[in-house]
């Protein structure tokens, strides 16, 4: 079940996909900070009070459409956008399907592309709105077998620097934000071995708690971050310098 959101005074923020790990972490985030938060979502799932669950699925446009109706009823034109929602489908380039590749590319890239451009028009006529894209390292450094999702994560640093060139007159930022390894749910059923690799590539020597993901996205939404825009902020304790 979803939590029915309650009217409160600050802008109106969408995170697709933000029903679960860091998604969920970037909606309590902007809830703290007093925005009225909607997340979109595909299966039933419990929200935080206060939080507006959408189902949408951000590979239908129609349902995308639905879904910002939605919100701007509950909430009004969505100022703060983050295209969160992604999928994988690992595997060594030489047993990619084709379907393999573009499933990844529709639901991570155009995906965003989808809710971006639905965001914008509104964005336009306020003259100002925040762009916030989850991207990852492996965008940037590569990981064999994620030759689809890595292009998907890489894709989306040409959208928010061609976005900021387009629309950046208006007072709209976009920024891309590049989360390490996040202590969620997910990671916790990667094996030892695997864990015990990925930390002897972290400078840092430890794994990004969900809410300092969460923290950098709000922090790039908001009044403070206003003349930054085209930016790719890695949040990974140093793995991916240099990239």
């Amino acid at each position: 079940m979803t939590a029915t959101a309650e009217r409160r005074t600050g802008r109106s923020v969408l995170i697709t996909g933000g029903n679960r790990g860091i998604g969920l972490a970037i909606a309590k985030s902007f809830l703290a900070n007093g925005d009225k938060v909607a997340v979109t979502y595909r299966s039933e799932t419990d929200l935080p009070e206060g939080v507006l669950g959408v189902k949408a699925d951000v590979t239908d446009q129609s349902s995308i459409e639905e879904a910002f109706k939605t919100v701007e009823a509950a909430h009004g034109p969505v100022e703060v956008l983050v295209p969160n929602a992604g999928i994988t489908k690992d595997t060594l380039l030489m047993r990619m399907s084709e379907d393999d590749f573009t499933s990844v590319l529709d639901a991570n890239l155009t995906g965003a592309f989808r809710v971006i451009q639905r965001a914008t028009k509104g964005m336009m006529k306020l003259r100002k709105g925040r762009i916030v894209m989850i991207s990852s390292p492996s965008g940037v450094r590569g990981v064999p077998g994620q030759v689809n999702y890595s292009a998907s994560k890489a894709g989306m640093i040409g959208i928010a620097r061609s976005i900021t060139r387009e629309l950046g007159g208006r007072g709209i930022t976009a920024n891309v934000v590049m989360p390490g390894v996040v202590l969620t749910d997910i990671f916790n059923h990667v094996s030892e071995d695997i864990k015990t690799k990925y930390l002897g590539e972290i400078p840092a020597a430890r794994f990004a708690e969900p809410s300092e993901i969460a923290n950098v996205v709000r922090w790039l939404a908001s009044d403070e971050a206003a003349y930054i825009s085209g930016a790719v902020i890695p949040v990974d304790g140093g793995a991916s310098m240099g990239h």
